[in-house]
């Protein structure tokens, strides 16, 4: 019975509240602080949970009304309004019963990497991330670009950036993938449709006690820029390239004047990619995760085609299919996307749970 399911959670709030009244855990600002993120996480399904409760109690108090003939029209209008609220209920009930994605609450690194089209795929690498722009200044999120190469012909061969916000991860991770456009070129002059492609790697900002990495594991080397960086450019050693040797990845930043900076910023992005790379290994592990994962599968999965000479935006994952590239794109209106892949995950997460 779905109230069976609901009251630990209304008695683990409980007891988070007591808890937190405790001077022992007032004078412990770490505790505290985790126990209120743990207390603030179940604070939509407790509401959730007390109001399904004191519903179940009026429908059965109202379908015992219906045997006196004096309450009888009373107790069946009370039903007509009741019961639908008891099924819309029990649905935001059971999306809250999900399992939650651990890393929905984090910030985001993004990689763009222009890749079959040449100059074309690196000018889309620098429109897509224009509307990833549009979209965080939408959800009040803020970018800070790590590193970027300039084509060029316009655009970025490739752009790192960090993303921060509320939910960031929750709604970005979709976002993984390659990226098809197909538009005439603006080189293009018998007017031909050409086809590119980019990839988007989107992978949770991680603490440092998340990931150990040993100093002799990595290799790092010093050079001078050679891209967009003000007069320090080529005049100072400043670029860092940083190698992991027992994964081989390697991150280069040179966007940033001070050589510690660059530094910093690479070592973010390598976390960020050796724990990108265990969340693969784990759900490669779990097939049956790995399936009811929407966003986070192989990365070379074609996910989504822009066509601009039709004004069309396809989501080959769900079939969604929208003809307003222009407006989506230009306006960052990437929720239009986006929700309906979160619901299409959580219908296949609520349909495997069995809820």
């Amino acid at each position: 019975m779905l109230a069976d399911k609901l009251t630990p959670f209304i008695t683990r709030y409980n007891e988070l509240s007591n808890l937190l009244s405790s001077p022992d855990i007032t004078s412990d600002i770490k505790r505290m602080t985790d126990l209120s993120r743990e207390q603030s996480s179940l604070l939509d399904i407790v509401e959730k949970a007390k109001e399904y409760k004191a519903l179940v109690k009026d429908i059965a108090d109202a379908k015992a009304m219906l045997g006196d003939s004096e309450m009888f029209e009373m107790a069946k209008e009370e039903l007509k309004e009741l019961e639908p609220r008891k099924l819309e209920l029990e649905d935001e009930i059971r999306l809250l019963l999900l399992p939650k994605d651990p890393n929905d609450d984090r910030n985001i690194i993004v990689e763009l990497r222009a890749g079959a089209g040449g100059d074309e795929a690196a000018i889309f690498v620098g429109d897509l991330f224009d509307a990833y722009t549009r979209y965080a200044d939408l959800r009040g999120w803020k970018i800070e670009i790590i590193n970027t190469s300039p084509s060029d012909s316009g655009g970025y061969k490739d752009v790192t950036a960090l993303i921060k916000g509320e939910q960031v991860y929750s709604r970005l991770k979709y976002e993984g993938g390659t990226h098809r456009v197909q538009r005439v070129p603006v080189t293009e002059s018998q007017g031909r449709v050409h086809t590119s492609a980019i990839t988007v790697a989107v992978m949770p900002e991680v603490d440092d006690i998340e990931i150990e990495i040993n100093a002799s594991d990595l290799k790092i080397d010093v050079m001078r820029s050679s891209g967009n960086g003000g007069q320090s450019v080529n005049t100072t050693d400043s670029a860092v390239r940083i190698t992991h040797l027992p994964s081989g990845l390697v991150v280069t930043n040179q966007d940033g004047k001070s050589q510690h900076k660059n530094k910093d910023a690479a070592m973010k992005v390598l976390k960020a990619r050796l724990y990108d790379l265990e969340m693969q290994e784990q759900q490669s592990e779990n097939a049956a995760e790995r399936a009811a994962q929407v966003g986070t599968g192989d990365r070379s999965g074609r996910i989504r085609t822009y066509n601009y000479p039709q004004n069309r935006i396809s989501d080959h994952r769900i079939n969604l299919t929208l003809y307003r590239l222009d407006a989506i794109m230009g306006g960052g209106l990437l929720d239009e996307i986006i929700e309906p892949l979160i619901a299409d995950h959580q219908s296949k997460i609520v349909e495997a749970a069995g809820l």
